[in-house]
């Protein structure tokens, strides 16, 4: 008798723990009664009848992802490889029609991904696919709310994270970009170029300008000693063409002595004497002379001719 006893309590203390069960954080339970919904149960400690209720399932209230890759092609006729992730929850009002209307969500996402895309990218080029692909995007989860949201539940984001064409063309595109890319390496090359000759242009001309104006201020100088040379001389006796031929060996002289003192130069003395300076002092005096004779010769047969043309005239 006691040991029916004892069985007794044991059955009833199994039936009366089997009564409670707990419903973890985020998570919601479906309770049916004889196979029929009885209610949904969320997080916390939860009472069921025991042989009569029971837990049929339990869902999660999580954001969930799903990973899509789908296969298309582009209006100019390339194939892609695109990756779609869809991040979706079950509405909390909605928990029934979770359970009971879609027996799985996964596929039925996938199945409106593999329609949008195959819808959206061949109206654009592998281009526009890759600039517009939020646009492919917005019109992927625009499409999964008005499906899913009749079976509990809702899109967060649809986003395209991967767009991959065939490798030939991948290669293709980079290399029109390493094209383009060189292009306008050269064309900055030229421009930096013609910045360089103009600015050795401009510093050229600035330095024989310099140099024009020194060797102006130069012979300036020098002719303004020489005349006051010739004005020094002339007050002591001597006239202009024995000034300017003194003028002249002096130099002369002085030209050689520069020469001399250069370590690099290559210096030539033909034979002379003393005698023979003498003879080149004469020498540039009577070209003076000579010189001075003509001018005036010539100035003498101006006058005569422009005398004759002002007779003719008359």
């Amino acid at each position: 008798m006691s040991e029916i006893i004892i069985g007794a309590m044991i059955l009833g203390l199994l039936v009366l723990f089997s009564s409670f069960f707990t419903v973890k954080q985020q998570t919601a339970a479906i309770v049916e009664r004889f196979g029929k919904f009885q209610s949904i149960r969320l997080p916390g400690l939860q009472l069921k009848v025991p042989l009569v209720d029971r837990i049929a399932g339990k869902v999660t209230m999580k954001i969930q992802q799903l990973d899509v890759n789908v296969e298309t092609k582009t209006r100019d006729d390339v194939f892609v490889k695109m990756k779609v992730s869809v991040q979706y929850v079950i509405l909390k009002d909605n928990i029934y029609d979770a359970f009971y209307k879609l027996e799985n969500p996964d596929a039925q996402i996938t199945s409106y991904v593999f329609d949008t895309v195959r819808a959206e990218v061949p109206k654009l080029k592998l281009d526009d696919v890759f600039v517009r692909k939020d646009d492919i995007a917005i019109a992927i989860r625009r499409e999964l709310e008005e499906a899913m949201n009749t079976y509990g539940y809702g899109i967060i984001k649809a986003l395209v994270t991967d767009i991959d064409p065939d490798a030939a063309v991948k290669n293709a595109m980079n290399r029109i970009n390493a094209a383009e890319r060189e292009k306008v390496a050269a064309e900055y090359d030229g421009e930096a170029e013609r910045i360089r000759i103009v600015a050795k242009a401009k510093a050229e001309a600035e330095s024989k300008r310099l140099q024009g104006q020194g060797t102006a201020d130069q012979r300036r100088e020098i002719a303004k000693g020489l005349e006051d040379s010739v004005e020094v001389l002339n007050k002591v006796g001597i006239n202009s063409q024995e000034a300017s031929a003194l003028i002249v060996i002096t130099q002369h002289y002085d030209t050689l002595q520069a020469m001399g003192e250069t370590n690099n130069s290559n210096l030539i003395l033909l034979p002379n004497s003393p005698s023979q300076a003498s003879d080149m002092l004469s020498q540039m005096i009577t070209s003076f002379t000579a010189a001075n004779q003509m001018g005036e010769d010539m100035k003498l047969a101006n006058k005569e001719e422009e005398i004759l043309k002002l007779k003719s005239n008359k």
